[in-house]
């Protein structure tokens, strides 16, 4: 049988790395990077070559299968027809809504759902009818500080400066590891290259981390510091900037306010104040802002272990505070904007924060969406507005959220729940009906979502490598067709629905590439990508503030400096604090059913220093019991000196040792969670994100 060769765009993170496809008839021959990417440039990584586990997968359900409970409390799951799926659901679904009210349906989606073009184009077919409240997603266990901070000083939450590294000349790098993450709210392929890139023309990366990460191998150098305690460091650069009189803001001078005022709120955040809480010295501190405000391109970079952490939105901002100060916001070297062909900070709302809050903590809305650690409480609760029924989208929030074990005992609780997911997994195992769509080379791929972050202007569109199974969804149909059933019961008109391909057509037609023709036909014609250019120069004009300022003394996190120093006015409680971390290999829980992605040693153990072993009386390669105000679990614990003193480290997205769990290799390869241990009740107040860093916890021998 002959072979054909199919270009695709990897959509397993956020690199968006460009594949070259070979198949013979059903089956995939061979995975590589494609050279011809203008983006990845035939960069490649493990997770790519598992996308044929993920295609061939035994335990990925190809029907949707519905919940029976015998008269033993026995499960089991039976493969129903589509018709019966989709009117049982949207029956279940209007008949809670019209009971309870419309805030009694929640929604959660994870984070692969903007990994898929189809469900960010037509889940409002579905939602429109069903405008509660209680909407959730991965985004407060993830990047909402960056929203925040984005809304705050350039009026739209999904306006984000990206680090312009292959013109950089210092790079300082917080809680990132993008060897490992290849760029997260920065879609930089290949990033391994562009490090050493960077040195080898005689930059500069350094690198702020709890851990030595596999980024802090390949910096400049590297400083450990005391996870939690980043706002000081990022407050005391601030400050020496602009106490130095070393604040250059160079072009923005003409649209920028408030730095005076930020200034004096800032004074008593001294690198000395810093010095004696971060465990880096003062000297250090002032060298590192003298060094960015002499650099001729420089950038600071913050990420997750930034974010997940008490001060995560504080510390987005400041940030943002310092590329802004030393001049190097909007500049080639520095962070610049990016011009997507399909540009969705343009097609889509500015958001907004605090409209609306929770029925019980009364946590802040951002973007209609509360934090999802209030998910488990609002099921719980009872009382009007309680949630009776969830949708879930692509998403496994019983591992991916603070205290996992408490919402999985909630979502047992729901009267109904439906997820449109290909397993039964840790959270979907809860539902009464699992809706799977086609699987990812079953259908067409436009990347609508990491085009925003990119480190450089392309467009990409390929075509599905296989066709879908006879009687198969996509997931655009799934809730398409949901949305129809649901306004029929309502006794509205059904919307007709384009296909999404045709959404995109529309948009880069009507892009801001109009003048160059270009066109999903165009797209089609060049499978590898067409090079849109390196990121430009686009203030004030890229502003979505009402008068194309940015203004600097954004007084939300202004407030919140006093809840900062009267924290750090205490002395630390002399518990461990633990950390996260990532590999290559592992995107999330979803990752782990797959051979490629699992083989090698256990990669779930907890990292911990040789001393805080020994004043423990723990020796290496045994388990331990991890535990934390909201419970416990049980670990292998694996000696490393590049685990800072005090600090521990445990992966993400395991735990998938639960009954009834449908997925034979993540069970294999259980591991625990380590959201079992995160807190619920312990987030950025500013935000109402999730501190998943930073944790307080207790580690003795089993």
């Amino acid at each position: 049988m002959s072979r054909r060769r199919h270009y695709r765009a990897c959509h397993l993170c956020e690199a968006i790395c460009g594949l070259v496809i070979e198949t013979s008839g059903d089956d995939i021959v061979s995975i590589k990077g494609d050279p011809d990417d203008p983006l990845s440039r035939g960069h490649i990584c493990p997770k790519a070559v598992a996308l044929r586990d993920i295609h061939e997968d035994p335990d990925r359900l190809r029907r949707p299968v519905k919940k029976q409970v015998d008269a033993d409390g026995r499960v089991s799951w039976q493969e129903i027809g589509w018709e019966e799926a989709l009117d049982t659901t949207a029956r279940r679904l209007v008949e809670i809504r019209e009971r309870d009210g419309v805030h009694a349906v929640g929604v959660y989606l994870g984070n692969p759902s903007v990994h898929n073009y189809g469900m960010l184009t037509h889940q409002g077919a579905l939602f429109r009818h069903f405008r509660t409240n209680n909407r959730y997603s991965a985004t407060s266990v993830d990047q909402l500080p960056h929203h925040l901070a984005a809304y705050w000083l350039f009026g739209h939450k999904s306006l984000f400066p990206i680090p312009d590294i292959d013109r950089c000349d210092y790079f300082l790098m917080l809680g990132a590891n993008p060897i490992a993450s290849n760029g997260s709210i920065w879609t930089v392929p290949d990033v391994k290259k562009r490090i050493k890139a960077l040195t080898a023309r005689g930059g500069k990366l350094v690198v702020i981390d709890p851990r030595h990460t596999e980024t802090a191998e390949l910096a400049s150098e590297h400083h450990f510091i005391t996870p939690g305690s980043d706002a000081l460091f990022l407050l005391a650069v601030l400050n020496t900037l602009l106490a130095e009189d070393l604040a250059r803001p160079r072009h923005l001078a003409a649209f920028v306010t408030g730095l005076e005022e930020v200034a004096r709120d800032i004074r008593q955040f001294t690198p000395e104040f810093a010095a004696g809480h971060t465990g880096i010295s003062a000297a250090d501190i002032r060298r590192i802002a003298r060094e960015l405000a002499v650099a001729e391109a420089a950038v600071c970079y913050g990420r997750m272990g930034v974010s997940v952490q008490a001060y995560g939105a504080l510390n987005q901002w400041l940030i943002q505070l310092i590329n802004i100060a030393t001049g190097n916001l909007d500049r080639p070297g520095g962070s610049l904007f990016t011009l997507p062909a399909v540009d969705q900070v343009r097609n889509t709302g500015p958001g907004g924060f605090g409209r609306h809050r929770s029925r019980v903590r009364e946590l802040p809305e951002f973007d209609r969406e509360l934090p999802v650690a209030a998910l488990a409480e609002e099921i719980t609760t009872p009382g009007e507005g309680q949630l009776r029924a969830l949708f879930t989208g692509a998403g496994n929030p019983v591992l991916s959220t603070p205290n996992g074990r408490q919402l999985d005992e909630a979502l047992a609780q729901l009267e109904f729940m439906v997820s449109l997911d290909p397993y039964i997994n840790e959270t979907t195992r809860h539902a009464d009906i699992i809706l799977p769509p086609t699987s990812p080379l079953e259908h067409d791929h436009y990347d609508i979502a990491f085009h925003i972050n990119a480190v450089r202007n392309t467009a990409r569109y390929n075509e599905p490598v296989f066709e879908p199974p006879a009687g198969a969804l996509h997931d655009w149909q799934i809730f398409t067709e949901l949305g129809n059933r649901v306004a029929a019961l309502l006794g509205q008109e059904p919307q007709p629905a384009s296909p999404p391909h045709a959404m995109i057509d529309m948009g880069l037609q009507h892009g801001p590439y109009q003048e160059q023709g270009l066109s999903l036909a165009m797209l089609r014609d060049n499978p590898s990508g067409v090079d849109l250019g390196p990121l430009q120069p686009q203030l004030p004009q890229r502003l979505f503030t009402h008068d194309k300022m940015i203004r600097c003394n954004s007084p939300e996190p202004l407030a919140d400096l006093q809840r900062l120093q009267q924290a750090f006015q205490r002395p630390p409680g002399g518990l461990l604090k633990l950390i996260g971390r990532r590999h290559v290999r592992d995107n999330n829980s979803w990752m782990h059913n797959y051979r490629r992605l699992v083989k090698g040693r256990s990669r779930c153990t907890l990292l911990m220093h040789p001393d805080d072993m020994l004043h423990r009386d723990i020796e290496d390669g045994t388990l331990v019991t991890l535990s934390s105000r909201a419970g416990s679990v049980q670990v292998p614990v694996e000696a490393s000196e590049a685990i800072m003193p005090g600090v521990v480290s445990l992966p993400h997205g395991y735990g998938h040792g639960r009954p009834g769990v449908r997925m034979a290799i993540a069970s294999d390869h259980a591991g625990v969670s380590c959201n079992d241990v995160t807190d619920e009740l312990a987030l950025d107040e500013l935000s109402g994100n999730a501190l998943l860093n930073g944790v307080p916890v207790t580690v003795v021998a089993s």
